[in-house]
């Protein structure tokens, strides 16, 4: 059973992947499910449902965020940039945006947030390691970047204004895994759903760093680091693993996106420069 710790929840990028995978399951864990997004792409979730209200907003604009905030007593951040691209985007949104979404928690004394980080933050170790919340980040992307100053700006937030934040460094959610890398990297949405429940619900949290997977066999991330908040993954990409290596090539052991944790977000992304020309990064993750 779930427990409903918070009257009012918050699901910011209420209509990406992840938003829509976790629309339905939050329900369980509030009274009052306030989704949000952008304007335009609010347009995608349709009419609010029982239990819900729907308050668009886009996360550059502080006015907006503050109005999304007020009234909730949790933040699930969702909202954002999910992929590498041109810096502006990504510092509207990810770094501008959650600046203001921390701000509009301060101001509405809102105490628990869980913010979406990225397994980016760390895409810069090789594939042979094993890594705690210890290890420093080596980001592999302006999108990584932008995640680790998430997860700066959270510590800052709950060593000043007590604000608790679990930042979950999200390894690939997906309905199952679509390459081998994603065999060590796979969070399913159902785990997905425990690892958040269990991080709204713990009875302490404090400023924490929650490498999100399933119960996969082969892992990079140390699987003790989130007993403290109690998350028991109850999915694995091990019963994908047959289908993964009978349609997908022999790795490459020589290519950096196998011998680096990040993958793809390494060296195929786009220049320090894109901004000035709109070029595209790599869309996996």
């Amino acid at each position: 059973m779930t427990i409903k710790a918070h009257s009012t929840l918050l699901l910011t990028g209420a209509a990406g992947g992840l938003g829509a995978a976790l629309r339905d399951r939050l329900k369980a864990n509030c009274d009052m499910l306030r989704l949000s997004d952008r304007q335009e792409a609010c347009s995608k979730l349709g009419p609010a449902q029982d239990h819900e209200v729907i308050v668009p907003a886009d996360l550059a604009d502080a006015v907006q965020v503050d109005r999304a905030v007020q009234g909730c007593q949790a933040i699930v951040h969702m909202g954002g940039m999910s992929v590498e691209g041109p810096f502006e985007p990504i510092l509207q949104a990810n770094i501008l945006g959650v600046y203001n979404l921390y701000e509009a928690a301060r101001n509405h004394r809102v105490k628990r947030v869980v913010f979406a980080s990225s397994n980016h933050v760390t895409g810069f170790y090789k594939q042979s390691q094993t890594l705690t919340p210890a290890h420093p980040p080596r980001p592999d992307s302006l999108y990584g970047v932008s995640k680790a100053f998430g997860e700066d700006l959270a510590s800052m937030y709950f060593d000043r204004y007590g604000i608790e934040t679990a930042c979950v460094r999200i390894g690939s959610s997906f309905p199952e895994p679509k390459d081998r890398r994603m065999l060590a990297s796979w969070l399913s949405f159902d785990d997905l759903h425990r690892l958040i429940t269990a991080c709204l619900t713990t009875p302490v949290l404090g400023h924490t760093i929650i490498f999100g997977m399933s119960d996969n066999a082969v892992s990079w991330y140390d699987k003790a680091s989130v007993r403290h908040v109690g998350y028991r993954p109850q999915d694995t990409s091990d019963v994908f693993k047959e289908a993964v290596y009978a349609r997908t090539p022999e790795p490459d052991a020589t290519d950096p996106a196998v011998q680096y944790q990040g993958g793809g977000f390494l060296f195929s992304g786009i220049p320090m420069t894109a901004h000035l020309s709109g070029h595209n990064g790599p869309k996996g993750k």
